[in-house]
């Protein structure tokens, strides 16, 4: 029975981390998880048993590890000595709440790793009436006019319009062949 109990608190902490760090739960906090779920335990035992339990979810978050990874990473874990180490029940809590929570963890990892705005969307075209409209101006030659939609989560977009003549959408179109140049270098290089 006190197995069971053990098991179960230890599967509640790596739900409760899970819920603070990655669902942003801010209700989760140490000393509700200590309170609730090891009371009996001292706060330095408590702390060194929930740091532990977060940095191994932290790793196996991070590696995105599939169940091969996975039992690989805790069987060397358990094979571990001194405090480093897991014990088997460790282990099994660790790997059934992986199997339970790698999508859900993954996508909460994509999604605080965007960049805010992004872009939504993205329409140009090429203009010769506005161009041509610009009095005073010696170029007349046609116009490419790009509007960027951006937008953050939850919120209206925002319309970026640009305006290029021939001389800047040249310039922009080396940037990026300079970028994907860098890019093609790196993906290449590993």
């Amino acid at each position: 029975m006190a197995e069971v109990d053990a098991t179960k608190s230890l599967s509640s902490l790596l739900n409760g981390i899970a819920q603070k760090v990655y669902y942003n739960n801010s209700e989760i906090t140490e000393e509700l998880l200590k309170s609730e779920l090891y009371p009996e335990m001292s706060p330095d035992e408590f702390t060194a048993l929930h740091d532990k339990m977060k940095g191994l979810l932290k790793s196996i978050a991070t590696a995105d590890m599939d169940h091969a990874q996975l039992e690989a990473f805790l069987t060397a874990k358990t094979k571990k000595q001194g405090g480093g180490g897991l014990s088997a029940e460790q282990a099994a809590a660790l790997s059934r709440f992986w199997k339970s929570q790698r999508v859900r963890v993954k996508e909460s990892l994509v999604a605080h790793s965007r960049w805010e705005p992004s872009l939504r969307g993205l329409s140009w075209r090429v203009d010769l009436q506005a161009a041509a409209s610009r009095r005073g101006t010696a170029h007349s030659g046609p116009v490419a006019l790009v509007e960027l939609e951006l937008g953050r989560t939850g919120q209206d977009s925002e319309f970026v319009c640009l305006e290029f003549d021939e001389t800047k959408v040249n310039q922009v179109l080396k940037k990026m062949a300079d970028i994907q140049e860098s890019i093609d270098r790196i993906v290449h290089s590993t």
